[in-house]
């Protein structure tokens, strides 16, 4: 019979390995999640640092911006290239943004075209690059009218807008502003090889207090099959969001829409499918954007509402309005907005506790509906203590984008002929690009995944992935080899939309008897094969 010391000591060993068995089942990264930051221009709260820097600095700013979230774990960003009805790109529609050239109308000099960069850049370190709308928004701040162009259009089409406190929007009524909205974001989706249209949350204004929106004689005009105003104003925006996901799924059927709405749909006390909130701000009732109807005609691939709540913020709770939208998600990817901004924060008590986005974040990963987060805003992660919590922590391990298999399902053919040559103290990895796969996708990203020559091969265990490149030449180097140790590689390829192919041929490398002799050799065979 076991003694009374042993049974207490198997007890305590079994609490402890269960606690420790429990903890690294937690921390198992996943290999599908967005990792996203919002890049605002607006008012150059992020990039460029401030107005008319020459271009040459603010292409080393985007780089180096980049470059940063890249470290930190990002694998996607969502930039802001039409802040206020002006632009971020060559368009012979609407004018360059004051944001980026000091004054609106000019273009950048020497000229280049920064959206073409950014997406290049964005590419080039594994990210996908969503441009990021301000549908209605036409002049940010009307106190500064004077600094508006002459061939701004609110000065050429005067009557498609409306004035609300300082802002100057389009008129959401108008069905030609809706074509010309609809046009601006085509064009872009055109010319351009982005992976996502996105808009936020300003549709009709927030509400300014004692100050009425004048839209009445648009609704006498225009409203007549509706009772109220208040169903007239959300039938507008309707039609806008239909209007662009109609045109994007016909221009280029595998670019994503997505909205990051205010963080509260409707509250249950105003009806029943409404969240346990009692807000006085909703998307539904005040901003006239009826998110959850947009999710279940599927108009848009994406919701990223931005829930900038506390845990214990009475009135929206975070974890109960996050179960709120996991809930109302129709099928398509839910992204949670975080706000980044306020940890730390000087006025907001709670946010002074430093383990409350680590628990959101924990929080998300264990709701199999939510597909990641997206930080507001990219300087924010840097300014406290997110940024060692994600490089550490939460994305340790790179992530890839989540597919949609509503847009695209078929998986790409897998790299071949996988070859590899050994040095001293690195490993060099090449192969042969795929056939495009059977809908003509081509493969897009290569997958590197290494694994100890003992251990079974899994596609699933993020860990193993030591690389993702883009179409930037079929092969890698692996610096991060350890003396006598011995692995396999495997590559893998995904399209557009991150549908994963099978494996390539598996190689093997053994660093036990590595010298430099070997890396003699590998640079000898590559010079006679020149």
């Amino acid at each position: 019979m076991m003694s009374t010391f042993n049974m207490k000591t198997l007890i305590i060993f079994f609490i402890f390995f269960s606690i420790i068995s429990f903890s690294f089942a937690q921390s198992i990264p996943p290999k599908r999640e967005l990792r996203a930051v919002w890049i605002a221009t607006v008012a150059n709260i992020d990039y460029p640092s401030r107005k008319n820097l020459h271009p040459f600095e603010q292409q080393d700013e985007f780089r180096a911006l980049i470059q940063k979230h890249r470290q930190v774990g990002i694998n996607a960003v969502f930039v802001q290239v039409r802040p206020a009805t002006d632009a971020f790109y060559y368009s012979d529609r609407e004018l360059w943004s004051e944001w980026l050239s000091g004054k609106q109308g000019n273009e950048p000099r020497p000229f280049y075209d920064p959206l073409a960069y950014m997406i290049e850049e964005a590419h080039k370190n594994g990210m996908e690059f969503h441009a990021w709308f301000n549908p209605y928004r036409a002049v940010f701040d009307t106190a500064r009218s004077s600094e508006v162009h002459p061939e701004h259009i609110t000065n050429r089409r005067p009557e498609w807008f409306i004035q609300y406190g300082k802002t100057k929007y389009f008129n959401p009524a108008l069905p030609q502003v809706r074509e010309y909205i609809t046009s601006i974001i085509t064009d872009v989706v055109k010319r351009y090889p982005i992976d996502g249209v996105h808009f936020d949350d300003y549709f009709y204004p927030y509400p300014i207090a004692n100050t009425p929106l004048d839209d009445q004689k648009d609704f006498e005009r225009y409203g007549q099959d509706f009772k109220n105003i208040q169903d007239w104003r959300r039938h507008n925006v309707n039609l806008l969001i239909e209007s662009v996901a109609k045109s994007i799924r016909q221009t280029k059927p595998k670019v994503k829409f997505g909205v990051s709405p205010f963080g509260v749909w409707r509250n249950e006390r105003d009806e029943k499918q409404g969240s346990k909130t009692i807000t006085g701000t909703t998307s539904y009732d005040h901003l006239y954007a009826d998110v959850r109807y947009w999710l279940k005609n599927a108009w848009i691939d994406y919701v990223v509402p931005q829930v900038y709540f506390h845990s214990q913020f009475k009135h929206a709770p975070y974890q109960q309005l996050v179960d709120w939208w996991a809930a109302n998600g129709f099928g398509k990817h839910l992204y949670i907005g975080m706000a980044a901004y306020k940890i730390g924060s000087k006025t907001d008590t709670l946010w002074q506790n430093l383990s409350e986005m680590p628990s959101q974040l924990r929080f998300n990963r264990a709701c199999e509906n939510i597909k990641g987060s997206v930080f507001f805003s990219a300087k924010s992660i840097f300014n406290n203590s997110l940024h060692d919590s994600l490089k550490t922590n939460f994305y340790r391990y790179p992530a890839l984008v989540p597919p949609m298999p509503w847009k695209d399902s078929i998986a790409a053919n897998p790299p071949t002929d996988l070859v590899l040559h050994k040095s001293y103290k690195s490993v060099f990895l090449q192969w042969k690009v795929p056939q495009r796969a059977k809908d003509g996708d081509e493969a897009v990203y290569y997958i590197i995944y290494r694994f100890n020559h003992d251990e079974p091969i899994n596609l699933e265990d993020a860990s193993k992935i030591v690389g993702i490149r883009r179409q930037q030449g079929e092969f890698f180097v692996d610096k991060t080899v350890k003396h006598g140790g011995k692995y396999r590689y495997l590559v893998t390829a995904l399209d557009q939309m991150h549908n994963e192919s099978s494996a390539s041929n598996v190689v093997f490398v053994d660093f036990a008897d590595s010298s430099w002799l070997d890396f003699v050799k590998v640079l000898l065979e590559i010079y006679f094969k020149r």
